[in-house]
């Protein structure tokens, strides 16, 4: 029998905290030991309970959660999922909350939910149950890395362009923020990314990225043409697939329906790239639950065997999800660490 998960709510709200409290106790496998009404109340109750997961809401009074997740993290380690409003200030300061340590986010639910959305009610504990998973890394992230040695040059420079393709799911903004700022502004290909992320923080996470990255990072748009040494992320709530317009590359968005539940999904972007001839094409599978990207990368391999596949390491990804189910294909070419996957994709590219 499957032990119980242990979680602990904080927020300000005494009715947001039951209405979380209920919405998780609604599965038979989560526990809520406690709730707390701001982040030193809640920094208190983590040293005494040793909860197995924390929600925290980033607006509080006292101590707020930015400021409480940076105390955890320093003095009693836990996962975290961060529940934030979304507005664009809401937004950036869950990417920080992410960059600074939370394993994942949930859109704070509206005062006037009800049990009866169960999307919501489901997202919530899928994300706290994959959060009870995580085993939290102390000390400096570099030092717990997978050495790994960089796959030789592997005939990538067979055409002229090439396509850097990357899927990820929750973790996946920290791990972006290793593997985007470590390529050059002359990196020679142009790089698109499907993150799993409601509308209105995929704007965020491109601007963070941007302002911490020599290549430009920008969420992306329809129809613009792809350029080199640019990364384009799929904003919330769109699919994006690439399409080619004689020898120019053209984005493409759509709201057609989610794709195993995913909308953008990561299998839509790999399938249009697995469609392009005379191209170099690079997939990478970044830390993520469930499966999405796998059924591309086999579609990938299918149409053009010449096609480079990237896994991240389970010694690094928060959630070993995506990568594992990509690896099951026997598709993947190399499995990489994530401090890693920028050198491997510079070394693939510019040697």
């Amino acid at each position: 029998m499957m032990n119980l998960i242990r979680v602990l709510v904080i927020d300000d709200s005494a009715f947001m905290r039951k209405i979380i409290k209920d919405m998780l106790e609604s599965d038979q496998h989560i526990q809520v030991v406690a709730t707390a009404r701001n982040g030193e109340d809640g920094i208190n109750k983590i040293k005494k309970l040793s909860p197995d997961v924390v929600t925290l809401d980033v607006h509080m009074p006292v101590m707020d959660g930015i400021t409480a997740l940076q105390h955890i993290m320093h003095e009693c380690p836990v996962p975290v999922v961060m529940l934030s409003s979304a507005t664009a200030e809401g937004a950036e300061k869950t990417l920080q909350a992410i960059s600074n340590g939370a394993v994942d986010f949930i859109t704070k639910p509206s005062s006037n939910l009800t049990m009866e959305n169960g999307q919501i009610v489901q997202e919530i504990i899928n994300k706290v149950i994959a959060a009870s998973g995580v085993t939290m890394i102390e000390g400096p992230e570099e030092d717990h890395v997978l050495s790994t040695e960089l796959p030789v040059q592997n005939g990538l420079q067979q055409y002229s362009r090439t396509v850097v393709t990357i899927g990820t799911s929750t973790g996946g903004p920290r791990a972006l923020q290793q593997v985007i700022p470590g390529l050059p502004a002359d990196f020679p290909a142009p790089v698109l990314i499907v993150q799993h992320m409601p509308p209105g923080f995929t704007k965020s996470l491109a601007q963070r990225l941007n302002s911490l990255s020599p290549i430009n990072v920008k969420e992306a748009v329809q129809g613009e043409v792809l350029e080199n040494g640019t990364a384009y992320i799929a904003p919330g709530d769109y699919h994006m697939r690439i399409k080619k317009h004689g020898t120019t590359m053209l984005l493409e968005l759509s709201q057609d329906p989610p794709v195993n539940g995913h909308r953008p999904s990561v299998d839509v972007l790999f399938e249009s790239a697995s469609d392009l001839n005379q191209t170099n094409k690079i997939a990478v599978i970044l830390t993520g639950m469930g499966s999405d990207g796998s059924n591309g990368i086999k579609g990938l391999k299918m149409k053009d065997p010449s096609t480079i596949t990237i896994a991240e390491s389970e010694k690094t990804a928060v959630i070993y999800g995506m990568p594992k189910a990509a690896v099951k294909t026997n598709c993947v070419n190399h499995v990489v660490a994530l401090n890693q996957v920028a050198e491997t994709l510079k070394k693939l590219t510019l040697d």
